[in-house]
């Protein structure tokens, strides 16, 4: 005897479903990483490469032109660009998007050392190549001041330093404004002549010196032990006494020939925060991760270093925090999808009654959940561009579900048969209009999807989104849709939601207040 499935078998299946999409799509979109913007990877790579004491016109011809020469050769190159100044060439190559940027710097790199016999065999250092990243732009600049040397203020950003990089989101911390040590060995010519030693004694010396190498094994009883030859200098007294052999073979001590100086570096780099010097960590964030969720992370760390760690009087101040206009950003496009929401639903009301406007309003939030579920998947993330999508397809996901509705409401209400029958033909009746209407409407947008270019890669989030949310609306229309606009036709369910002229302008002064608010 063949199974008939009814109202009792099917009930508990479509509410399931139902529930079990918003609950993932509410899930999805919390972990979804969130970014004012998209991430662009531009493949575009500089060879840069130092000449001094070099005129422009003899770096074009002796640097420029050779590297050049060798870019024209590889696949996928867009355009050349070069700059040739006193001392200083740079070379730009701009790959189609379509190479990865890996691949595209590789290429490079063995152009330029394809490149090498034909440039100057003095060069200083080889031709530096470089990959531009946007992702390498600090997030947040956190800014160290208070009553302390530079030296203990570097110490402090080192410990917050290792814990911010710690933290999966982010790729690396970059210091800025801080001194670095420096031993320096002032040597008197003059006496260094008269003791027979000569520079390179001097860098022998220090380097044989100042190493730590392992002795072999010794038998301890039943185990063995290593044996290690300390050897590193840890001040720079110690170098006062080191020995020097001259090459008339005597011996000078190199305090006698040199100046010894425990110092710092000459400066590179400056950080100043309300007139005051500082050391600033500019923080650079992972590609792909949230970039609210890093944010947080680092606020939280900081404040628990802070309790645990750092001195009371070390002020910790963080600015041009990146997390704060994204924040702003998708709040307000977020707010701005749940006020369309509420308009479209009081304008469906005015023309459907509450009961039908209600279960084709809920066809909005279920689409974008759909929508949200399949985003992982494609390595999408939660950006204002993908925001505008789901603005935008706001008041096209309802179409479908008020042909579908509308149409089971026909049936039941005047073809005098079941709310099951109704659903069941008024769906299979009007599928194929409601589906070619709905591929007329994502007809324009597919293209979009395979814009090449820079703007390609950026646009690209919009039509995608687009595409998800309509044909998640088209699964709702005809899956979920009926199904419940048959069940609240029951006369046990039917007075929950009668149509009220009232209720409607309560509904949509409700929603000017929260306009204005």
């Amino acid at each position: 005897m063949p199974l008939r499935v009814g109202l009792s078998t099917t009930e508990p299946g479509i509410y399931f479903i139902t529930i079990l999409i918003t609950l993932f799509g509410i899930t999805t979109y919390n972990s979804l990483p969130k970014n004012q913007f998209p991430d662009i990877v531009i493949p575009t790579i500089y060879v840069s490469t130092i000449y001094p004491g070099t005129s422009p016109a003899d770096m074009e011809s002796l640097v420029t032109r050779p590297i050049e020469k060798q870019m024209k050769s590889l696949s996928g190159v867009k355009k050349i660009t070069s700059n040739s100044i006193q001392d200083f060439s740079n070379v730009v190559i701009e790959f189609n998007t379509d190479i990865v940027p890996a691949e595209a710097k590789q290429k490079v790199k063995d152009a330029v050392d394809k490149a090498q016999p034909d440039l100057p065999q003095d060069l200083p250092a080889p031709p530096n190549v470089l990959e531009v990243d946007f992702s390498e732009i600090p997030i947040m600049n956190i800014n160290l001041s208070g009553d302390f040397d530079l030296n203990k203020l570097k110490r402090f950003a080192d410990d917050i330093k290792d814990e911010i990089e710690g933290l999966k989101e982010i790729t690396r911390v970059d210091m800025v404004g801080a001194l670095e040590r420096e031993i320096q060995i002032n040597v008197d010519i003059y006496k260094a002549q008269a003791a027979n030693v000569t520079f390179r004694d001097i860098e022998g010396a220090v380097a044989q010196e100042n190493i730590t190498i392992s002795g072999g094994l010794v038998n301890v009883g039943n185990m063995k032990r290593a044996i290690r030859v300390k050897g590193e200098f840890n001040t720079a007294e110690v170098l006062n006494n080191l020995v020097l052999k001259s090459s008339s073979g005597g011996l000078v001590y190199l305090k006698n020939i040199a100046e010894i100086k425990d110092t710092y570096e000459e400066k590179e780099s400056y950080a100043r925060y309300n007139g005051k010097n500082v050391i600033t960590l500019n923080v650079i964030k992972r590609s792909g991760e949230n970039l609210i969720a890093a944010s947080d992370k680092i606020h939280a760390l900081i404040e628990e270093l802070k309790v645990s760690r750092l001195p009371h009087s070390l002020k910790i101040d963080i600015t041009a925090d990146m997390s704060e206009n994204t924040r702003v950003t998708l709040t307000d496009l977020i707010n701005s999808i749940i006020i369309g929401f509420l308009l479209v639903t009081v304008v469906l009301m005015f023309f459907m009654g509450v009961t039908n406007a209600f279960f084709v309003a809920l066809s909005v939030p279920l689409s974008i959940f759909m929508a949200f579920m399949v985003m992982p998947s494609i390595g999408f993330e939660l950006n204002m561009i993908v925001l505008f999508g789901l603005l935008f397809a706001l008041g096209i996901i309802v179409d479908d579900a008020i042909v579908v509705i509308e149409n089971t409401y026909r049936y039941f209400d005047h073809g005098k048969m079941s709310v099951i029958e109704a659903a069941k033909r008024a769906a299979g009746e009007i599928f194929v209009p409601v589906f070619a209407g709905t591929l007329t409407t994502l007809s324009p947008f597919i293209p979009l999807a395979f814009w090449s270019g820079i703007t390609g890669k950026f646009m690209i989030y919009l039509p995608i989104t687009l595409i998800l949310t309509l044909i998640a609306s088209l699964i709702v229309a005809f899956v979920i849709n009926p199904y419940l606009r048959y069940r609240s036709c029951s006369p046990n369910l039917s007075y929950l939601m009668p149509y009220n002229a009232a209720s409607t302008y309560a509904l949509l002064g409700a929603t000017c207040l929260f306009y204005l608010e």
